[in-house]
């Protein structure tokens, strides 16, 4: 190196030091937008510009150094020169006076490598992190709150970036500023994120496209991750890489991707230059690079251009139907292998015009977060027009358990049950206090694509299963709030599929004016119905109640049939005699107990008291045996008293005699006489108490006859 080149590098560090103003200015910028704008996007790409400012202030150390340690030599050599060398005490020191050489050295060896990886493990990590938090999110809700400032921001990034990135750039192609390519890189990174800002806030102003939006802080997170393991890789190849003797060590922040985006006009040149540095030898010399690069544009070009008549061909799927629109109008393919049908086509090839004047649509299934889900027409949809369903369980789900995340609760009429005997109807009679109740209803509609043209046209895509799923919903709410509660929960659970099926396909009919939003219902569903769960235990103690209610009913019924059946032997029985009873009462009422009629009624209802051979009955026929009895009884002592009379008459005498006698005789009855004569003075008698035979021989036949 001549004496002016540590001009040189003092160049370069005015420049690094300008590049690190800039990028902490920008750094600054976007991080104060990020936290006003809540712009998740800007939040990571603040995180990259910070890293940014690692890899500037590392350029920055370099090139002092070197600017340094080129001073330290042009003085070495003046001395050389003048002699001095010889008479000064330090004449054997020789490369010990070359400390900014040593420290130069010592840069390149560790603290440039130690300053690659902190640079790169803060990108992997960042956007590693950033895209697992925003993966539970849902990314069509985030959208920062000055959509105007995202683009006016982004655009002045891509354009001083770029800038500053093909001015940096170009001082690179000096060997002495080669290191500030790797600022090029960094400026030309933020140069791309100011793109991706800029696109999305534009799309979302002039089209209401809010896709790229939502989509870019996973597009900075991706790019972070990239850049970082490309370091990693740098790194590692520097390693086994072969190094010339007095070779410029290039950093590993130095992205050769990044590299020819910077220098778009030398992409051969900078491809080359990566392939050298990385082989160590000149492969641009060898006759297939020369060719490569003679032809590389032609190549591209050819590519480009077969990629692009390839978007004539459209493959659809065996599950699939779709629409070809050619300026935005629904047309007929130009060549069709496939099937064709009412302005849309089936599985198979068709040929059409190139993209962009025509292209190839095909309704797809979105997703619960909007995104598109199954490309299909062919498919089953689902849409939910009530309460969500519960997530996938393998136990029951009670009602006093949470069903899902958030319920949608409908209103449905009061009960309107009453009691067998209209009580509780007639108690309630002239009431005007209007009640209301809410359930928790599932209405899953399962539907299929059977006309594309006409569900393409009805809404615009996105909004389609959204249009649906709020008509049905309105139609949903209105046939609920026809119905009582005991209804839903019960009684019209069978046919309020169908009413709903009928409903919901009359109120999609009205689409298109009249021609239907081209869909076939397949099934209407009416499941998990349950109250709020806060009202659950309600309801679980009116359902005891009422099942107490039947079990009393059932036993007091059970009772009724045992004692009717004790008492007339049946049932039914029973219920005949007591209508004649009560016929037989209301007589009495009318016309006496001394009426012919009221006897023969009385009479022939005993008889049927008595054929029932209950307990009444049974009573019946007793009392009138007791009767008989008694009756005859007294008729017999009746007739012997007109006999004795008769008797009497006959004979006065005869009869008071034989009456006496008879009375005498049955007094002494079983009694000892002892007759003595008249004139004894004295009468002892003596009796001997004890019998004579206390006992039988058993052993005589003939014993005991005279006591038979």
């Amino acid at each position: 190196m001549n004496k002016g080149d540590y001009l040189a590098y003092r160049k370069a560090s005015s420049i690094s030091l300008v590049g690190l103003v800039l990028q902490l200015l920008l750094t600054v910028i976007v991080f104060f937008y990020s936290r006003v704008s809540n712009d998740l996007a800007a939040g990571a790409a603040s995180i990259f510009l910070a890293t940014g400012l690692i890899a500037w202030g590392l350029l920055l150390l370099i090139f002092d150094q070197h600017r340094r340690e080129r001073m330290e030599a042009m003085e070495a050599d003046q001395l050389a020169a003048s002699g001095a060398s010889a008479a000064s005490a330090f004449e054997s020191v020789g490369d010990e006076l070359q400390v900014a050489a040593r420290r130069l050295a010592f840069i390149y060896r560790w603290v440039m490598p130690a300053g690659a990886i902190l640079i790169g493990a803060i990108n992997i990590w960042v956007g590693i992190s950033r895209i697992r938090h925003w993966g539970g999110l849902d990314v069509t809700q985030i959208q920062p709150r000055f959509v105007g400032w995202t683009l006016a921001i982004g655009l002045s990034m891509a354009v001083v970036g770029f800038v500053f990135a093909r001015f940096v750039s170009g001082m690179g192609k000096v060997d002495a500023w080669s290191n500030l390519r790797a600022g090029s890189a960094i400026s030309v990174a933020g140069a791309l994120i100011g793109v991706v800002l800029a696109v999305g806030g534009f799309l979302e102003l002039s089209l209401g496209i809010n896709t790229v939006l939502a989509y870019s802080p996973m597009i900075i997170s991706a790019g972070m991750i990239a850049f970082g393991l490309e370091i990693g890789l740098n790194l590692l190849l520097d390693v086994y890489r072969p190094h010339k003797p007095g070779e410029i060590p290039r950093p590993a922040f130095d992205s050769r991707l990044l590299g020819l985006l910077a220098a778009p006009d030398r992409i051969a040149e900078n491809v080359g230059d990566a392939v050298n540095y990385q082989f160590g030898i000149d492969v641009t010399s060898s006759w297939f690079y020369q060719l490569l690069s003679k032809w590389v544009l032609m190549f591209i070009g050819i590519g480009v251009g077969v990629g692009w008549l390839m978007t004539m061909l459209v493959v659809v799927e065996p599950h699939e139907r779709g629409l070809i629109l050619t300026n935005g109008r629904i047309s007929e393919p130009l060549v069709s292998f496939g099937d064709r049908g009412d302005g849309d086509i089936g599985p198979g090839l068709h040929v059409k015009l190139p993209w962009p004047f025509s292209r190839y649509e095909t309704p797809v299934v979105m997703g619960k977060r909007g995104e598109s889900g199954v490309r299909t027409t062919t498919g089953v949809r689902v849409l939910q027009l009530a309460s969500n369903p519960p997530s996938p369980a393998t136990t029951p789900i009670l009602w006093t358990e949470s069903h899902a995340g958030v319920e949608r609760l409908n209103i449905v009429q009061p009960d309107r049950v009453m009691g067998e005997d209209d009580l509780e109807k007639t108690s309630h009679e002239g009431s005007s206090v209007a009640e209301l109740s809410l359930l928790a209803v599932e209405v899953p509609v399962h539907f299929v694509i059977r006309n594309v043209k006409l569900f393409d046209q009805f809404a615009v895509p996105g909004q389609r299963e959204d249009l649906l799923t709020q008509i049905g919903r309105r139609v949903v709410t209105q046939y609920l709030g026809e119905l009582s509660i005991h209804e839903v929960l019960a009684t019209h659970r069978t046919t309020m599929p169908l009413e709903l099926k009928m409903r919901i396909e009359t109120a999609f009919g009205e689409l298109n004016d009249g021609h239907g939003p081209g869909i076939e219902i397949l099934f209407v569903g009416v499941n998990g119905v349950h109250p709020p769960m806060k009202a659950a235990p309600s309801f679980e103690r009116v359902i005891i109640a009422r099942q107490n209610r039947e079990s009393l009913i059932e036993e007091a019924k059970k009772l009724q049939i045992t004692v009717l059946t004790e008492t007339a032997g049946s049932v039914e029985l029973a219920d005949e005699i007591n209508d004649q009873l009560i016929a037989l009462e209301a007589m009495r009422r009318e016309i006496g107990r001394e009426s012919v009629e009221y006897i023969e009624a009385e009479l022939a209802v005993q008889k049927l008291l008595e054929r029932a051979g209950g307990e009444a009955g049974e009573l019946i026929l007793a009392a009138s045996a007791t009767r008989w009895d008694r009756h005859m009884s007294e008729r017999g002592r009746a007739s012997l008293l007109q006999g004795q009379q008769e008797a009497y008459l006959a004979s006065p005498e005869l009869y008071r005699s034989n009456m006496y006698f008879g009375a005498l005789l049955e007094a002494m009855k079983e009694s000892r006489v002892y007759l003595t004569p008249g004139d004894l003075g004295s009468l002892k008698v003596r009796l001997e108490l004890q019998d004579k035979q206390v006992g039988t021989d058993v052993f005589d036949a003939e014993a005991g006859e005279a006591m038979q």
